[in-house]
């Protein structure tokens, strides 16, 4: 063979292998179509599977870096549904291994999260997704972790009823609380454009305990939270249903018992003990519509 014909096949073929042609750079291929790029290794060989639980640190990203959702999630993992799906990142990763992906914005919203994309990503634009594997645990040991911890504190939960009694009686609340336990006391009017599933929403939030110290305030970060309202991995049940009850502008005062916020567990980074009653004041600033086939049912929680 030609000297510079069969050197300049071997150069093709080491560029290709430094992934010199890849679209995004720094990126590698999977076959199902999903660029992903290892940032931190971790001690433990082992990834996760299919039935494991994961604990994950989540960012949401446009392709142009701008991130518009970021948070803690506890997921079982499942196989994934499609070429390309989330699943799949979640199961390339190991503990305490951090990784960022590029896929289909379009089928991430609309097979993961079966809704439309948010009104600031185009029909045919890539996103990136941030996972930060912080745990893994087989559906054995989270069964196992889950009972003992139960077993620990189950006199808590009677704890957290008299201290959310003490609050009301001092603050002189005189409302009923919705059938779920939320209290929702209305600050400013809104304009009556109401939440719909699907819709992409902006809000302002302030969390604080019952003592009044802060835990989380989009205010304090200059930074609105923008999501959209009725799929998974958005916001703690008692939220959904606060914000489903509000309308666009509308400024309220929301108490959330532990049963629809963060539980018997607290939240997963530590900063919310178990059994522990929330507050949340809440501002829709803007309700983009989504399809409006499905009106929340606010009555379902009644």
């Amino acid at each position: 063979m030609n000297k510079p014909i069969l050197f300049l096949l071997v150069f093709t073929v080491f560029l290709s292998s430094c992934d010199y042609f890849s679209k995004y750079p720094g990126y590698k291929k999977t076959k199902s179509g999903i660029y992903f790029k290892l940032t931190q290794f971790g001690e433990s060989s082992v990834k996760a599977k299919p039935g494991d639980y994961i604990t994950a640190d989540i960012t949401y990203k446009t392709i142009n870096d701008s991130v518009f959702f970021e948070g803690r999630r506890k997921i079982k993992v499942t196989e994934p549904s499609y070429f390309g799906s989330v699943d799949e990142c979640f199961l390339m990763l190991a503990e305490e291994e951090k990784a960022s992906f590029i896929l289909s914005a379009k089928d991430f919203f609309h097979k993961t999260l079966e809704t439309t994309l948010p009104h600031f990503i185009d029909d045919d634009a890539p996103m990136i997704i941030d996972i930060d594997m912080v745990d893994i645990q087989t559906e054995e040991e989270y069964i196992r972790e889950k009972e003992a911890f139960l077993h620990w504190i189950e006199d808590f939960g009677d704890y957290e009823k008299v201290i959310l009694r003490q609050y009301i009686e001092q603050e002189k609340i005189d409302i009923e609380p919705t059938a779920s336990g939320l209290y929702h006391l209305i600050v400013a009017e809104g304009n009556g454009n109401a939440v719909y599933t699907g819709d992409t929403i902006t809000v302002h939030y302030e969390g604080h305990f019952l003592n009044g110290k802060f835990f989380d305030s989009t205010k304090r970060r200059n930074s609105p939270f923008q999501f959209v309202y009725g799929k998974k991995w958005q916001v703690i049940e008692g939220l959904e249903e606060a914000i489903g009850r509000m309308t666009e502008g509308e400024k309220a005062l929301f108490i959330l018992p532990s049963q629809i916020g963060f539980g018997e567990t607290g939240s997963s980074t530590g900063i919310i003990p178990p059994y522990t009653s929330t507050v949340f004041e809440v501002e829709l600033v803007e309700v983009k519509a989504g399809p409006r086939d499905t009106k929340i049912d606010v009555n379902k929680y009644d």
